[in-house]
């Protein structure tokens, strides 16, 4: 290597053999460049094609399969769904149809069994009505019993009272049973 010096500053410079630019730009290589370049891309392009791509191809068809297997299963989940949406909704129709009914005929039977209750009640009502007449019928006899006996006795005493001659037992009854008559 050699120092040369100019003026102020110093420089060095190697003396070997390059004589120009960047290599790749150097007309005399650019042949022999060109060259490596073609089989650096003919074996690139045969390791892509042979290697990488169908190994890439193959995780896309995976990938696509899985999909498509996820929709499948998807659709046929929907269609389960959907079937046991629509059996429970006719479920729930028949079941209320069935409730609907069941009440219709409990409210028959309780309002059949009501009317069978007011009917008995209603006839024991009548039955003890008429006890309670007959009895008061039987009590207003002995009570008209014991005012004509009681009138008499009255009528009988206010008439010794009055003439002070007591009056035969006969006429008083007589006279009362007009007055009571009439």
């Amino acid at each position: 290597m050699a120092e040369k010096s100019h003026g102020t500053g110093a420089h060095t410079e190697a003396d070997g053999g390059h004589g120009g630019g960047f290599p790749p730009f150097e007309s005399s290589t650019f042949a022999s460049q060109l060259v490596s370049l073609a089989i650096a891309f003919v074996a690139l392009y045969v390791i892509v094609s042979r290697i990488a791509l169908p190994r890439v191809e193959s995780v896309i068809d995976a990938r696509q399969n899985a999909i498509e297997g996820d929709l499948a299963q998807a659709q046929k989940l929907k269609d389960e769904s959907d079937a046991a949406l629509k059996a429970y909704e006719t479920d729930l129709a028949s079941a209320r149809s069935r409730a609907q009914a069941i009440g219709n005929e409990t409210r028959e039977k309780l309002n059949a069994a009501s009317e069978a209750e007011r009917k008995t009640l209603e006839d024991q009502l009548t039955a003890k009505l008429a006890a309670a007449e007959k009895q008061i019928a039987a009590t207003r006899e002995t009570a008209m019993k014991n005012v004509r006996g009681i009138a008499a006795d009255a009528a009988g005493a206010i008439v010794q009272r009055l003439t002070g001659v007591l009056p035969d037992g006969k006429t008083v009854s007589r006279a009362v049973d007009a007055t009571l008559k009439g």
